[in-house]
């Protein structure tokens, strides 16, 4: 039996990868783990809800980080964290990609509470497909950061991409339930 935990990752993943996906196809994202991400990936997924369409892997995949922040106020149940994300192109068709799946995290994510909001009524309205590994999440104030020094962290070579994109999202939640 898995526990669930307030994740938020799972959720905010879930949220791009629907997000992303009629764009995009399914883009897999796994925690700081894998070192063969292109293997992992092929057979790689996602049924949409919405249109009944299958997304399947199209080379471009995430490696993520969570990295928990010191909290802004005294309020102790506002948590404010950090999710890191690496986007590799896995093969040279999907280097394209690259930039137009960064603006759509940007225009997904970098409006504060207004993507709050939105990330909100879609995880209320899919539950389904993150409940079972993490409990609710209610989010606030997204911002979203690209970094100068991919170029520098990236290592192609033992990352077995093309190309990678670095961005970091910013933001805060609450658990809905606390246990």
């Amino acid at each position: 039996m898995t526990a669930v935990i307030h994740h938020p990752p799972t959720i905010i993943n879930k949220y791009l990868q629907y997000k992303l996906g009629p764009d995009f196809g399914a883009i897999p994202m796994f925690p700081t783990v894998p070192t063969d991400i292109e293997s992992l990936s092929q057979d790689f997924t996602i049924n949409d809800l919405t249109e009944g369409a299958v997304f399947s892997f199209n080379g471009n995949a995430a490696i993520y980080d969570r990295m928990f922040k010191m909290r802004r106020t005294p309020f102790p149940y506002i948590k404010c964290e950090q999710l890191l994300y690496y986007f590799n192109a896995l093969r040279e068709d999907a280097v394209p990609n690259l930039i137009r799946i960064t603006q759509k995290i940007q225009d997904l994510l970098d409006y504060a509470d207004d993507s709050a909001r939105c990330l909100n009524e879609w995880a209320a309205a899919n539950s389904e497909l993150w409940s079972n590994e993490s409990k609710p999440c209610f989010f606030h104030n997204f911002k979203i950061y690209q970094l100068e020094e991919t170029r520098d962290i990236v290592d192609f070579g033992t990352a077995r991409t093309y190309a990678g994109n670095k961005i970091i999202i910013d933001y805060d939640w609450h658990p809905v339930n606390p246990s």
